[in-house]
């Protein structure tokens, strides 16, 4: 047995116990726990996969866009020179565990406005060793028309999009936009077929008092983005991570967009986002 959520969707592992978005000891904003045991607590819970999804390196001239907290932008992803262990990790997991559990190792790759060709290049490299990619949005324009981290800290969150805090419809559509324009573009063979943490934006919702509802025009935006999705035959991460968090309370994506998803057709694969054994105990484990 494991723990149940209550999801509006098509499920691409209906009947089955998955985990699509999970990270390792070689994250820098991790536990530094042993995936390892996590592996282990998975199967001795019947889990039928999991999904390894290591935050990529980010490309090398983002750091002159970038104008937020060092910390946040050092430990955001693992470095360059650590994707070949990573991977090397990957694949010595699978030969201990492969016989128990399904086990996939890719990356979660972040779509930065112009700076799609070294992303795709990237993909290009590790994609022939990689199974199931995510792409999310991390990393957004703000305060001096440079990237901020959405997802750092609430003080972090107001010294980037400080002056659209109380305009949350145009900070909401603008970062539904981002996403837009990931999914929009093509990676090349190895592009990432599932999103992820649809509306991570909202991660402070009740920190900043932003309501939980879209404006029309915002709503249009979260539509194509589903439609494009259903047109390229991809999928949602249905990421619970955001029901433990103290100022968002709330799976990503929301009950609204869930029900979007549903209608237009784009199926989902759930995911704890766990970046240690807690973490992943906390998600799955029956109170």
């Amino acid at each position: 047995m494991s723990k149940q959520y209550s999801i509006v969707g098509h499920n691409q592992y209906e009947g089955q116990l998955v985990d699509g978005h999970l990270h390792t000891e070689l994250c820098p904003h991790g536990t530094g726990e042993k995936v390892a045991l996590l592996i282990e607590k998975a199967i001795d819970l019947g889990f039928y996969k999991l999904c390894l999804t290591e935050h990529a390196p980010l490309p090398s001239g983002f750091v002159r866009r970038y104008k937020g907290d060092k910390e946040a932008y050092d430990t955001a992803a693992i470095r360059t020179d650590q994707v070949e262990p990573y991977l090397a990790l990957g694949t010595e997991l699978q030969k201990e565990y492969g016989q128990y559990i399904n086990l996939s190792v890719g990356f979660e790759v972040d779509y930065l406005p112009g700076f799609e060709e070294s992303t795709r290049e990237f993909l290009t490299l590790v994609g022939p060793y990689t199974g199931d990619n995510l792409l999310s949005v991390h990393f957004m324009l703000g305060v001096d028309d440079g990237f901020w981290c959405v997802d750092y800290s609430e003080a972090e969150f107001q010294r980037g999009f400080g002056p659209w805090l109380t305009k949350q419809d145009v900070l909401y559509r603008r970062y539904f936009q981002s996403v837009l324009e990931g999914v929009q573009t093509d990676f090349g063979p190895h592009t990432p077929v599932r999103i992820g943490h649809l509306d991570l934006i909202k991660k402070y919702q009740h920190h900043f008092n932003f309501k939980s509802s879209y404006d029309k025009a915002t709503q249009q935006v979260i539509r194509e983005i589903l439609q494009t999705l259903r047109f390229q035959n991809r999928t949602l991460d249905y990421n619970i991570a955001g029901l433990y968090k103290s100022n968002c309370r709330e799976m990503y994506p929301s009950s609204f967009i869930q029900g979007m998803a549903y209608a237009i057709g784009v199926p989902y694969m759930i995911g704890s986002d766990s970046h240690g054994v807690s973490a992943f105990e906390n998600a799955w484990t029956p109170e």
